[in-house]
């Protein structure tokens, strides 16, 4: 059990990272109704911002870590929701009216171009990040095995909880969040009603960026490192969580984010670490066959 307790909150720490990502790819495809395959280099971005600031703020001699997380989250959120406007505007926006694979192919294309471009000014090589967050808990010790929760761990899920609160009451009560379900639901209608639809989608992506560029900073402190590669990896787990959780729901994305983390924990931890990819990917598979939808999505009525 102690083990068991131990994989648990591990994989609720990934599955947390998880669903930060997927709440952007299901919040593009509510309202635009495509995916955002440059999504998850956004988030490799984020963490990239993170570890210059990081590097920054220590040649100017600040260490204090309240001040130094601080610092690189807010940095970290503005710069990664400039290039979520972006992509909106360079290869969406122009893309919009076209035929519905133009914009899937342009969002690819802008994944390997902010891919190749992390690379070239990064470098290749995995960028280490010395410990911010340290100490723990622990909470169970059982048999010679010591089930701890660490700081970091605790920050990356309270971070997730704040977050996923704030975002819940922009959208339900602000007039933004009114806007985006304007637009979800009919961008033609809401147009008419004086909905500014360029605005809201911009939004849409902005916000996306900015959650992604935490989720970013959460797995830069967790794993401490970053690497131009990680985005792809990343992202594509993000959209497996969000098409698990119900493309389009928020509470969805966020659920799928928390399955994948646990089966790929759970599964590395009691069978083979290898092929906790492909124990996902089945599982997704399965409940895909069962519940096209996803576990939280609702089924689209087309109106003819």
């Amino acid at each position: 059990m102690a083990y068991f307790a131990q994989q648990l909150i591990n994989g609720l720490v990934l599955g947390s990272i998880y669903g930060l990502i997927a709440i952007g790819y299901t919040m593009v495809y509510g309202i635009v109704g495509m995916i955002n395959f440059a999504h998850g280099d956004i988030f490799m971005i984020g963490g990239f911002i993170a570890m210059i600031t990081f590097l920054i703020l220590l040649s100017f001699g600040v260490t204090a870590a309240p001040v130094v997380l601080l610092v690189m989250l807010l940095v970290a959120m503005a710069i990664t929701a400039l290039y979520g406007w972006t992509v909106e505007r360079i290869a969406y926006r122009p893309l919009r009216h076209s035929f519905r694979l133009a914009p899937m192919l342009s969002a690819i294309g802008m994944s390997f171009v902010l891919t190749n471009y992390s690379q070239v000014s990064q470098g290749a090589r995995v960028k280490p990040l010395p410990p911010i967050v340290t100490g723990g808990y622990t909470l169970v010790e059982h048999e010679g095995f010591v089930v701890q929760l660490s700081n970091v761990q605790i920050l990356v899920v309270v971070t997730t909880i704040v977050l996923l609160a704030i975002f819940t009451w922009l959208v339900s009560r602000t007039r933004i969040g009114r806007d985006m379900r304007a637009c979800e639901q009919d961008q033609t209608m809401a147009s008419l009603l004086g909905v500014d639809v360029d605005r809201t989608i911009s939004m849409t992506f902005v916000i996306g960026a900015a959650l992604a560029s935490v989720a970013g900073i959460m797995y830069l402190l967790y794993y401490g490192l970053v690497d131009f590669f990680m985005g792809f990896v990343a992202g594509i787990k993000a959209f497996t969580a969000a098409v698990l959780g119900g493309i389009g729901s928020l509470p969805g994305a966020m659920v799928g984010g928390l399955a994948i983390g646990l089966i790929e924990t759970f599964w590395s931890a009691y069978f083979s670490v290898e092929y906790k990819d492909v124990a996902a990917f089945s599982i997704l598979i399965v409940v895909l066959i069962f519940m096209p939808t996803g576990l939280l999505g609702r089924p689209e009525v087309e109106k003819v």
